[in-house]
Parts: C-alpha cells; sequence; structure tokens
C-alpha cells in the first residue's frame, strides 16, 4: 500500500531540534504525543484538548487534518470529563443498543398482516437505501472543505478527528446518544413517505445498515480479516486514509463509488498512464 507523505516540514517539538519519530512494525510512522503542529503561526498542543484550539488553524486545517497520527493513544478532545466521556463510545455499544431497536420496528411491520417475504424484501430496500446515505453523507458532508473557526472545529468532531487519529478506538463508531437524536427526524421523514405499515419495516432495515456500517468501519481499522473480501475492503478503506483521500467513500461497499465516478483507480492503471 502507498502510504500518504506526511510533510515534516510542519512539525515541532522544540525549536532546535527535530522531533524523534518511531516506525512501527506495518510501516506507518508513530508521531511522540508531545510533537506539536505548527500553521499560520498557530500551534495545536496534542498535550491539550483538541477540539477548541484546532479552528484557529484556519485554512492551513485540512492540511493538519490529514496528516494522520499513528497511535493507539487517544486524544483528549475537552478539558471536561463530561463532555470528554460523550466522544467516546466502545464499538460494541453500537449492536447492544440498536438491534433490539431494528427488531421493535421490523415486528411493527410483522403485527399489520405483512408476510416474511415482503418484510425481507423491505428490510434489504432499508439496507440498499442506507448505502446510499452512508455514501452522500462521507462524501459531502464528511469531507466539506472548512476554513472557518467554528468549520473546522465542528468537521474535526464529526470526521476529522477521525482522519487525524484513525487508530482511536473509542472514536470510530457515532455516539449513541448524537444517534438518537437523529433517528427522530429521520423516522418522522420516512412515516411521511410510505405507507403506514412498510416504514416501520423499511426504517428498521436502514438501521440495520447504519449497525452493519458501523461495525464494519471498526472491523477494517482493528481487524485483521483473513477472507480474499473483507481484506479487499480493508485495503480499499486504508487508500481511502493514507492515499487518495477524495474518493472510495464507500465503507460496506465501493457500490456508489462506482456510480457516481469516484471509485479509486487501481495501481495497475496508474502505472500505464
Amino acid at each position: 500500500m502507498n502510504l500518504r507523505v506526511i510533510n515534516f516540514k510542519s512539525i515541532a517539538s522544540a525549536p532546535t531540534k527535530q522531533p524523534k519519530l518511531e516506525r512501527l512494525e506495518n510501516g506507518h510512522w508513530n508521531l511522540p504525543t508531545g510533537i506539536t503542529m505548527v500553521a499560520q503561526e498557530f500551534t495545536v498542543d496534542l498535550n491539550k484538548p483538541l477540539v477548541f484550539q484546532v479552528g484557529h488553524l484556519g485554512e492551513a486545517y485540512q492540511e493538519w487534518v490529514h496528516q494522520p497520527i499513528i497511535s493507539k493513544e487517544r486524544p483528549r478532545f475537552f478539558k471536561s470529563d463530561f463532555w470528554e466521556f460523550c466522544t467516546r463510545t466502545a464499538w460494541w455499544m453500537v449492536p447492544l443498543i440498536w438491534l433490539p431497536v431494528v427488531c421493535w420496528f421490523v415486528s411493527m411491520s410483522v403485527n399489520m398482516g405483512h408476510t416474511l417475504p415482503q418484510i425481507s424484501l423491505m428490510v434489504i430496500f432499508g439496507i440498499s437505501i442506507w448505502t446510499l446515505i452512508e455514501y452522500i453523507v462521507h462524501r459531502f458532508l464528511f469531507h466539506i472543505e472548512t476554513q472557518s473557526y467554528w468549520g473546522n472545529t465542528m468537521h474535526y468532531l464529526i470526521h476529522g478527528c477521525h482522519h487525524k487519529h484513525p487508530m482511536d478506538s473509542l472514536r470510530l463508531v457515532f455516539p449513541p446518544t448524537a444517534t438518537a437524536v437523529l433517528l427522530v427526524p429521520l423516522w418522522n421523514l420516512v412515516k411521511l413517505s410510505f405507507p403506514p405499515s412498510m416504514a416501520p419495516a423499511l426504517f428498521g432495515g436502514g438501521l440495520l445498515g447504519y449497525v452493519i456500517y458501523d461495525v464494519t468501519h471498526y472491523y477494517l481499522h482493528h481487524g485483521q480479516p483473513t477472507g480474499d473480501v473483507p481484506k479487499k475492503l480493508k485495503k480499499y478503506h486504508m487508500n481511502h486514509h493514507f492515499r487518495i483521500l477524495n474518493k472510495g467513500f464507500g465503507v460496506t461497499s465501493p457500490l456508489w463509488d462506482r456510480a457516481f465516478g469516484t471509485l479509486p483507480a487501481s495501481k495497475v492503471a496508474e502505472k500505464t498512464r
């Protein structure tokens, strides 16, 4: 895999000496936690809460946030212990909380008289709709280019932190509280768009798609796939992080990248150009 080259000129640990860098077994670089990043006369101190610092980077934020720090040591976001706690979620919380909700919504459609084949089709359709939502949100919201203070701050919170610290295991899945807030308007939208007996199963399918997405995303970063398909999917996602940032927005599947022309070119195709 071709890794994205980190611009070490923008890194400084002391005015008179270069920082000590450690190369990991997987070929990535591990930057010491005391290193600070300098851009436009503003220094981000990685030893202090980050969220309200990154906004000051201005136009330099996009370059800074896409220079990953490959370390399992997670940064601190907030000075407040309460808000810091709210940003951390173990991956297993996602299926534990949301799979029972999926079952409840699907059972609503079952109780309204739909057969098992009908329910299966509705759930599959809901999952398919989720894959499109996954692609659109990742491409147009998670990778929006910001430069204002609050734009940078919000982007860092929702996705920038994941590109800066891609191995932070407690910030890979969406916090359940935030998910619950978003589900309320989404459920109301589904109820308005589909017949009452179909809406619950479709919504349950979409929610199941989200669960599959978040669990898959965690596995692609921290799992060691042995099968051909998961190996290719992991490579596909790692390319998005370390090689081609503006392509490969699908996580559970490259389907919509193929449909919308954001499928990364293969290495063979690149060499023949």
